[in-house]
């Protein structure tokens, strides 16, 4: 059975933009917008040396509340897909959910089982790519992310992130915290192989 990594994106994987209109940093809703962190490509490219699958799960409900449109998503999310080639396939998939139950748009304003923190499309990926729960960990910098990788049974890593300090929900306390995604990625490894970081690996 396979071990795979969860991430979300915003605030992960790419800064989160300042939106004058709503005075909090969001997720980017232009193309123009969207770039990654400095130690993403670092990172990723450590946790596919060690064997994990990598998979992107964000909730994306900006079109959905009358934001941007979803012609600017998919061109952000193509953004990502073609960062990920161009570094040598550092991302197996991406689950996005764009519903929101207080949506603007009826084709996307409704409950759903793919909002984090539902877990349809952990689901979905644990049975097509029969991954081994106990080696899956799911890291992002919202307690919806950690709600989320609980409810799973998998291991969970809260990020720091300075501008979603705000939404804490207060529901989950994750199985660990670290500084940013590459911090996360070296206690991934420890997990993976019990071991102290470092060795065999390279990278870090």
């Amino acid at each position: 059975m396979n071990s795979a990594v969860f991430l979300d994106r915003d605030g992960v994987i790419n800064p989160l933009v300042y939106n004058p209109k709503t005075h909090e940093y969001e997720s980017p809703h232009y193309p123009e917008d969207f770039s990654v962190f400095p130690w993403t490509v670092k990172s990723l490219k450590l946790l596919k040396s060690s064997g994990y699958m990598v998979f992107i799960v964000s909730n994306q409900p900006s079109a959905a509340k009358g934001k941007t449109t979803m012609e600017n998503l998919k061109a952000i999310e193509k953004l990502l897909m073609d960062f990920s080639e161009e570094n040598g396939g550092l991302i197996d998939k991406c689950y996005y959910c764009y519903h929101h139950p207080a949506g603007v748009d009826p084709e996307y304003s409704k409950l759903c089982r793919c909002r984090k923190p539902g877990t349809l499309f952990l689901e979905e990926a644990a049975a097509q790519y029969e991954l081994n729960k106990e080696y899956c960990c799911l890291a992002g910098d919202e307690d919806t992310d950690i709600e989320c990788g609980k409810r799973m049974g998998f291991y969970t890593i809260k990020i720091y992130n300075k501008h979603t300090l705000l939404h804490k929900r207060g529901k989950e306390a994750p199985d660990q915290f670290a500084l940013n995604l590459y911090d996360a990625a070296r206690e991934m490894i420890k997990r993976r192989f019990h071991a102290p970081v470092g060795g065999d690996h390279g990278l870090l």
